[in-house]
């Protein structure tokens, strides 16, 4: 006989949600956020290198919004843009924001709303609050 375990109903309910959450598919909305969030992150690091090449600096600003309209037109300027393609981290830079207009314009095109179209917006990236101790 195996020993039987007495586990409240409950906590067994609270386990399974929560490992059923976890399971769940990303929606479309979380995908372009994480994936806009990746993006923006890897051109921070990317112009703060030091060992980059010199037309990394000359590239178009990458701080993305996807509550902004003006990210659509962001990315095609970003894509578009003929500098730097000896470069492997902008082509693959360039490869991601591609996939995100990608999403944005087929796959998540009705699941998105824009709140604005505030252009200027994505040229100067918004500093995370200071947390003071």
């Amino acid at each position: 006989k195996f020993p039987t375990m007495k586990v409240p109903l409950p906590l067994v309910a609270l386990l399974s949600a929560a490992l059923l959450a976890s399971a769940a598919p990303p929606t479309c909305y979380s995908r372009v956020l994480s994936l806009s969030k990746e993006i923006t992150e890897s051109f921070g690091e990317l112009q703060a290198a030091r060992a980059v090449d010199s037309c990394v600096q000359t590239l178009p600003r990458l701080y993305l919004d996807i509550h902004n309209y003006c990210v659509l037109a962001k990315l095609r300027d970003f894509v578009a843009y003929p500098g730097c393609d000896r470069v492997v981290e902008v082509n693959e830079l360039k490869e991601k924001a591609r996939s995100l207009y990608t999403i944005l314009i087929s796959y998540c095109r009705r699941d998105l709303v824009f709140l604005t179209d505030d252009c200027n917006a994505l040229e100067i990236p918004i500093s995370p609050p200071i947390e003071h101790s």
